[in-house]
């Protein structure tokens, strides 16, 4: 396949597709030119057929789906490259989001989340994360199927009320930590994000489609809103990674990446990421290329990466870096330290004085070798850089084959209708049970009766206790997650 130009030096410095899947990096201060190379890229693959995934968080990547104006600046640098046969094209884009307001619904069930993350997701510390997976289990040992947040209110409250059966089979279940865990819920919904949960489930067949004249699809989750809950942001697209490592096949090394993840605002992923959970995330990166997967993050830093992922990532993006402040001079030094040298750059200064839309590349060769860095402009994209009009961003929505899938949410049966039906059913034969205990009152011999000062458990008492341990038992569902799912197994907490 012909390799991507992204950006010219003395020559074109170009992506070969082959090695599109060994992930890489955007970074630079803001103002840098970071949004024009994951645009360029962007474009690059999926003109190769390559499909994409990536985050608008701050709404300027719509205009992807419409041709660029050949404005002063854009003719300014085609000069400058000398570029021959420039020519406006709009790419094929599907818009999603979690809110379901400015692009087609993108949701996940609670079940297939899993504790893990969910545990992050309502920033719980270790102890209340174990209470939650005690939840799960409970859940999942009795083929309760959660859904919807709804469900997991309905399985918090069923534990709670619950606590001292489970605790033997189970562990400590502390009243504190479910109201721990109810509170934070409770926050979670306020942020709007029970929007993310139900169904229909997100089909990961659906991010990796291409045209009608082959090229990728470009997948842009609307972020602008979703960023105002970063933990939220970050969450889901480590779930959404993850469900990719886990679903799809192993390709080995094909001649280009089924799809490129774009990872934007990378360090909210790291960002106080307990230490089980961030050994997962490098799991995943380190296997999911194997699924012809390529993961490049976006950021200011590169210190915001930790240094056993950054050294997966063989292509590199660096724009200007800042060096106000001593962790802004150790960031410069440390993003110098990563590339292969080039007696022609002296890295560590050139960072501080690339302007924009110039940056510092290394990309893999037909090795897998780095290349060695070279100072270069970055091409200029082919699509509009304005954002897309409300009616415009309508007209691609509603033309897309999967409008009106996503936008039925759906509401099957699952652990809120069962434990509600069981709760109904057992306050009704407490009922009928009192009304002919009152109707025909029995004589318990005196041998029989219980000794002083010891509780009579009531009939009522026992059924409960019965139809707890036997809620969902003819479901014999057991859910299974992936790696970071976070099933509990054996372990007790």
């Amino acid at each position: 396949m012909e390799p991507l130009v992204i950006a010219k030096s003395k020559e074109d410095i170009a992506v070969l597709p082959a090695m599109a899947n060994r992930h890489g990096m955007i970074a630079g201060a803001t103002g840098t030119g970071k949004t024009v190379s994951l645009r360029l890229l962007a474009e690059q693959l999926s003109n190769a057929g390559v499909p994409v995934f990536m985050a608008d968080v701050k709404g300027d990547l719509s205009g992807i789906a419409m041709p660029s104006e050949i404005n002063p600046k854009i003719r300014e640098r085609v000069d400058l490259l000398g570029i021959t046969g420039y020519e406006p094209a709009a790419f094929p884009v599907t818009f999603w989001d979690v809110y379901g307001e400015t692009g087609h619904p993108v949701r996940t069930t609670v079940s297939e989340m899993g504790p893990l993350l969910f545990s992050r997701l309502l920033n719980l510390n270790e102890t209340q994360a174990g209470v939650l997976m005690i939840i799960f289990k409970i859940a999942d040992d009795d083929g309760l199927l959660l859904l919807d947040l709804k469900d997991l209110r309905a399985m918090i409250q069923f534990v709670g009320d619950n606590a001292s059966q489970f605790q033997t089979g189970y562990g400590n279940i502390s009243t504190a930590s479910i109201g721990a865990i109810q509170r934070n819920l409770l926050a979670l919904e306020q942020e709007g994000a029970d929007r993310l949960f139900g169904e229909p489930a997100m089909n990961l067949d659906d991010f990796i489609q291409t045209d009608v004249r082959g090229r990728g699809m470009v997948n842009i989750l609307a972020a602008e809103k979703l960023m105002q809950s970063p933990q939220l942001y970050s969450t889901f697209l480590l779930w959404l990674l993850s469900e990719l490592f886990e679903e799809l096949p192993e390709v080995g090394d094909p001649e280009k990446p089924r799809l490129v993840f774009f990872f934007d605002e990378a360090h909210l992923l790291f960002s106080e990421a307990p230490r089980v959970l961030l050994q997962k995330i490098e799991q995943v990166v380190r296997l999911i290329r194997s699924k012809g997967v390529g993961v490049y993050f976006i950021s200011q830093n590169p210190l915001d990466i930790p240094d056993v992922v950054l050294g997966q990532l063989g292509n590199r993006i660096q724009h200007a870096l800042r060096a106000f402040t001593p962790r802004d001079q150790k960031a410069v030094r440390a993003a110098a330290e990563t590339f292969r040298a080039n007696p022609e750059v002296n890295v560590e200064e050139a960072i501080t004085q690339l302007g924009v839309g110039e940056a510092l590349v290394s990309l893999l060769d037909e090795r897998g070798q780095p290349g060695i860095v070279q100072r270069a402009w970055i091409y200029p994209p082919r699509s509009r850089m304005q954002p897309l009009n409300d009616s415009e961003r309508k007209v691609v929505i509603e033309k897309s084959i999967l409008y009106g899938h996503y936008e039925n949410l759906k509401d099957r049966e699952s652990a809120y209708e069962i434990l509600l039906e069981k709760a109904r059913k057992a306050t009704e034969t407490k009922e009928q049970t009192t009304t002919a205990m009152r109707r025909e009152p029995v004589q318990v011999p005196r041998e029989q009766r219980h000794p002083a000062g010891r509780k009579t458990e009531s009939l009522f008492d026992a059924m409960a206790k019965s139809t707890a341990r036997a809620v969902g038992s003819s479901l014999g569902r057991q859910i299974i997650r992936g790696v970071l799912g976070g099933i509990l197994g054996k372990k007790r907490w």
